[in-house]
């Protein structure tokens, strides 16, 4: 015999349910409706991509000079006067040429109707509008690379000299060579993306001897602005990271770096302030951090016969433990063993492990980051350390792959040194120096508009057809076009 079920009616199985009202009935369907999946990290979004390689040289430019006269146009409103024009026209020929040295004499006999005198004073003496350059450059590398997960690099290079009286030279480190040598140092902003990679801005360093009372002479006769004060390196970086941030001209959502800038707390505030920008900077080893944010207490103390106050770590806190005893301590289960795309290089095998930490500034917990390490494999490993201000939800395949970008920027330095001349300046003036190395990124750049402009294409870095970059030919604009804005005719960008 078969029993029927009772059947409630629909009002009173409703009553049944304490607090049921429609409100809560609505906000749980909603909620049913809008809860996205848990997808395991190989199913989520993949934000990385490849850098093309470079495969433009100076000889393809033999046949193109009305392309270069036409790109270069477009900076024409940066000069007063026609004759600065022509020798700034001419300086890139030079420099495109396949001179073996292009230094300025060899490059004013090389062009039609060049001459040395004129050359040099273009360099050094004439007046340029190089922020209205700035402003036209970084607008066709928008238009030509910008992405909005574009990647900026900042690095320094050294340029050796013999002598003492050209700007900012010094006994200091120099890059290239690998060891302390008399020479030059700028610092550099890089932009890389799917379409490729250049450089966008540069910073000369002085060093701090050069602002004392006994460099005062050779300051004024190098022409150093009066106004102009001594910056650190990563303080370079960090003016010129937020000038770029300011014009929002390039985009760009990743900051890498090396570890002296990722060690510079003004550098990575210039990063914090830009919203939404994700950094992935190295650091030494001996960076001291905490697994666990410490609490702090206020203290008083008596100095001077004056009470005063400070924040300090509670005395039952860790003591902060450096970056390399935190990696030794890694169990095995946090390693993963991951191949890094590493531009000429080609893939290369490590081992990274990441671990979210509070970094330690002055003995107090500062802020919370991923703190990331890289490690080589073979029977003598060696870590490489980095942090990142990423959500906590960044998969480590985005760490992976920041890790490899920065060659980008080395192959600039590479490239304009052996195929431009950027190393062959002999300007003795602080203005002659940023005019020669932006001509020189000029020139940098206008290879990858060949490279658009023939429509080669490379192969990315890991064997996979690197994503078609747009063809066409670049028109220069008018003038007030591409003026940048500004502000009660002063100049000053908006």
């Amino acid at each position: 015999m078969t029993v029927a079920r009772r059947q409630l009616p629909l009002q009173r199985h409703l009553f049944l349910t304490l607090s049921f009202n429609l409100s809560t009935l609505l906000l749980a369907t909603l909620s049913l409706i809008r809860r996205q999946p848990m997808l395991p990290e190989c199913r989520t979004p993949d934000p990385t991509f490849a850098i093309p390689t470079f495969d433009v040289t100076p000889s393809d430019v033999e046949e193109c000079v009305e392309e270069l006269w036409e790109f270069q146009s477009a900076f024409h409103d940066c000069f007063t006067r026609s004759e600065p024009r022509a020798h700034f026209f001419d300086y890139m020929v030079g420099q495109l040429s396949p001179l073996a040295r292009k230094s300025i004499e060899p490059m004013a006999l090389h062009v039609e109707g060049g001459t040395i005198r004129g050359m040099q004073r273009f360099i050094s003496d004439v007046p340029w509008d190089e922020e209205q350059m700035r402003w036209n450059y970084h607008q066709l590398v928008a238009e030509e690379m910008g992405e909005p997960d574009g990647i900026l690099m900042f690095d320094e290079t050294g340029f050796a000299k013999k002598g003492t009286a050209s700007v900012g030279v010094a006994r200091q480190y120099c890059g290239t060579l690998g060891k302390v040598e008399n020479c030059q140092v700028g610092v550099f902003a890089a932009y890389a993306s799917r379409q490729g990679y250049t450089l966008v801005d540069k910073r000369l360093f002085l060093p701090e001897g050069w602002w004392t009372e006994a460099y005062a002479s050779r300051r004024a006769a190098c022409q150093v602005p009066p106004e102009a004060t001594f910056q650190s390196k990563p303080q370079l970086a960090a003016t010129m990271l937020q000038a770029i941030a300011h014009e929002r001209l390039l985009p760009f959502k990743y900051v890498v770096a090396d570890c002296l800038y990722g060690n510079s707390p003004d550098f990575l505030d210039a990063v914090d302030a830009c919203v939404g920008v994700t950094t992935f900077v190295a650091i030494p080893s001996e960076t001291r951090c905490w697994l666990q944010r410490p609490c702090t207490e206020g203290k008083t103390y008596a100095y001077k016969g004056a009470i005063r106050a400070k924040r300090v770590v509670t005395a039952d806190a860790p003591a902060p433990a450096t970056v390399a005893a935190i990696a030794a301590r890694l169990p095995a289960s946090q390693w993963y063993r991951r191949t890094v795309s590493e531009g000429t290089k080609g893939p290369l095998a490590y081992v990274f492990a990441r671990q979210r930490v509070t970094l330690c500034k002055e003995g107090l917990p500062d802020r919370t980051v991923w703190l990331v390490i890289k490690r080589t494999l073979g029977a003598e490993p060696v870590d490489a350390y980095y942090i990142s201000n990423a959500p906590a939800s960044t998969p480590l395949r985005t760490f992976v792959w920041l890790s490899g970008v920065r060659w980008a920027v080395e192959q600039c330095f590479e490239e304009s040194k052996t195929e431009l001349g950027m190393a062959h300046y002999e300007v003795r003036k602080y203005p002659g120096w940023p005019h020669h190395m932006l001509t020189t990124m000029l020139a940098h750049f206008f290879l990858w508009h060949l490279k658009v402009r023939l429509g080669k294409k490379s192969p990315s870095v890991d064997g996979v057809a690197a994503a078609d970059v747009i063809g066409g030919r670049l028109a220069p604009a008018a003038p007030d076009d591409r003026r940048r804005p500004r502000l009660g005719g002063m100049g000053t960008a908006a």
